[in-house]
């Protein structure tokens, strides 16, 4: 019996290997920051969960000191100096180390953290294991508290570090001071940080101090 004679068909269907784009962060959302009143609300809502006070606390650190979500999981208890109230900030990206003060209701927080942190660890938030949070897990906790909060739009950690610019630049501190901080360039590119809410660090030319509910002010 002959063998049948074997040909190339054209495929009827087209294999597509491109993966979807993910949509312009504009088209999700209007902006990349949260305002203050937004804050208040994230934490509040943070405070429901089953771990309340660690996760309101992570959000008001984040805030307050403009920290990235990696810097925040790193964050440990020797970089926590009780006696003089104040915060040891270590940068990634090659930003400038600090030293930011700590306002009495977060000084409370971090010192009920100490108190009730089971089993203890050398970082600051952990989970219930004991092990050091994750950025991927403060994310999501930051996602299911802007969907409590019904604040209308998607919220990432990265809005908390933009927020703290916003309030300061919302505060009246120029963008020549923010200017000559090492994380920014040109002036152009700090108008456009001051503008959209990019952090400019509390130790920019010494005049940054914590005042009020969020405790931006001039010396």
């Amino acid at each position: 019996m002959a063998k049948p004679r074997l040909k190339v068909v054209t495929p009827a269907t087209i294999k597509r290997t491109v993966t979807p784009r993910r949509p312009p962060n504009g088209d999700i959302r209007t902006r990349e920051y949260l305002t203050e009143a937004e804050v208040e609300k994230l934490m509040n809502a943070a405070t429901g969960n089953r771990h309340g006070h660690r996760d309101a606390s992570m959000v008001l650190v984040a805030y307050r000191h403009g920290l990235r979500a990696a810097e925040l999981v790193d964050l440990r208890w020797n970089q926590v100096d009780f006696r003089s109230a104040a915060l040891h900030v270590r940068r990634v990206k090659q930003g400038t180390p600090s030293v930011h003060p700590i306002v009495g209701d977060e000084l409370r927080a971090f010192r009920r953290l100490q108190r009730e942190q089971e089993p203890k660890s050398s970082f600051v938030f952990t989970s219930e294991r004991g092990a050091p949070f994750t950025t991927a897990g403060f994310a999501r906790m930051v996602e299911r508290a802007g969907i409590e909060a019904r604040l209308g739009f998607k919220v990432h950690p990265h809005m908390l570090r933009h927020a703290c610019g916003y309030a300061l630049a919302n505060r009246g501190h120029d963008t020549r001071a923010l200017q000559k901080h090492p994380a920014y360039g040109a002036l152009h590119r700090a108008i456009a940080v001051a503008v959209q809410g990019f952090l400019a660090d509390l130790n920019i030319l010494g005049t940054v101090y914590f005042a009020g509910s969020l405790g931006w002010a001039n010396e």
